[in-house]
């Protein structure tokens, strides 16, 4: 578990999960240690723990989009603790009502569910005396959402953007120009300075994929990639 932010208004914690080094984030109210679980998509004991250790009282669970890896056990979670479960997009339904077909080849027992509220551009979750932003962006899923927290320039972006890549746009229902028309037009007006948490691998800031992601970097864009 990798702490990310120390002193701020939200604090933060990795737990990659699944056999897919999935990045799901322990995120927090420092003022009432009140917070989520961000795609908390298997190995929920080590979940529980990370949660235990941290001190936090869970309020509920956010799903950035209905892949196995990122929302696979998010249904058995809720259950077990009697979280409420907040998005992604309606538009995953496509996804999250094959997850037990999908579990299986990604060797991850999965469990349909239903979310309690289904999100949208535009939106607000909110946890402790934390209020995140709801920016919808599909591409590499229709229903595919990104949380991001204003006030400390702090994105949670699931499979949209990487440090050096995008979102696979391979799967059913990918879209590449809508993923690509998403990042440069959703995200990359919310400022240089965004630090932001991928689904898999390191963090990034906007800024730095701006300049360097050979997909969508100023450069890359104006070639026409």
């Amino acid at each position: 578990m990798a702490n990310i932010m120390q002193e701020a208004p939200i604090r933060a914690a990795i737990i990659p999960v699944t056999a897919f080094q999935q990045n799901c984030s322990l995120v927090w109210c420092s003022k009432t240690m009140r917070g989520v679980l961000v795609d908390p998509g298997g190995d929920l004991d080590k979940l529980k723990a990370a949660v235990a250790q941290a001190g936090v009282t869970l309020e509920k669970i956010l799903l950035t989009h209905g892949h196995a890896d990122h929302c696979g056990q998010a249904g058995m979670l809720a259950k077990e603790l009697g979280l409420p479960i907040e998005g992604p997009h309606e538009d995953d339904i496509f996804w999250i009502s094959r997850l037990e077909d999908d579990g299986p080849r990604f060797q991850m027992q999965c469990e349909v569910f239903t979310p309690d509220r289904w999100l949208k551009d535009g939106d607000t979750v909110t946890f402790g005396e934390v209020e995140m932003e709801v920016i919808h962006c599909p591409g590499h899923t229709p229903g595919h959402v990104v949380f991001f927290h204003r006030p400390t320039n702090f994105a949670f972006v699931g499979d949209v953007l990487f440090q050096g890549s995008i979102g696979r746009t391979d799967f059913p229902m990918g879209n590449h120009q809508d993923l690509l028309d998403a990042i440069t037009q959703k995200l990359w007006p919310l400022g240089d300075g965004v630090t932001f948490v991928p689904g898999h691998g390191a963090t990034s800031t906007f800024g730095q994929e701006r300049q360097t992601n050979p997909y969508v970097s100023d450069a890359a864009i104006a070639r026409g990639r």
